[in-house]
């Protein structure tokens, strides 16, 4: 079993510009450069048969090469458990229309379908047991985050090991378009 997901890798000056914002929540697990992108599908485990029909499917993913800006900052919770901070990006038709087509690549290889709503981010830090004041003081002191524009030529298929650190991804698969 192989753990997938399908992103878009953030560029490194796009990332130095993040890190300088990863401070002021005590306990954050802040993400490295290295970790920072935008998920376009989480597929999960898959057998390693899957991963490959999976591969082919997004092979076949067409589109032309477009612009995303991140915009925005925010959080995810479950009830008062904050769990994650994040980046914002700005509305993009062609940001939701490859989402769909990365959907429609798992719907191919056998996959059952995404029951979230997209919503595309970049995690800059995982939390557990946040304070909630610390968070809404770093959201107020980041939501009006705008990056400059990012050309999108390419997504990636990575793979996902857990450790006593977070994750750690390594590209599999790189498809470019265009």
């Amino acid at each position: 079993m192989i753990r997938l997901f399908a992103a878009l890798a953030i560029p490194p000056e796009i990332g130095r510009a993040l890190q300088a914002r990863q401070s002021g929540i005590e306990g954050a697990r802040w993400r490295p450069l290295e970790a920072l992108h935008v998920t376009l599908r989480f597929f999960g485990e898959v057998r390693e048969d899957v991963a490959r029909d999976l591969d082919a499917a997004l092979m076949a993913v067409g589109g032309r090469p477009f612009e995303i800006s991140l915009a925005g900052a925010g959080s995810f919770a479950d009830g008062d458990d904050i769990h994650a901070v994040w980046a914002g990006v700005a509305e993009s038709p062609e940001l939701r229309r490859l989402a769909e087509a990365c959907e429609t690549a798992a719907r191919c290889a056998g996959l059952k379908a995404e029951k979230r709503h997209y919503r595309p981010h970049v995690t800059l830090a995982y939390l557990r047991r946040a304070d909630l004041a610390e968070v809404a003081a770093w959201i107020q002191a980041n939501n009006l985050l705008k990056s400059p524009p990012i050309t999108i030529d390419r997504f990636g298929l990575y793979s996902s090991t857990l450790g006593s650190e977070g994750s750690h991804y390594r590209l599999e698969a790189d498809y470019r378009l265009g």
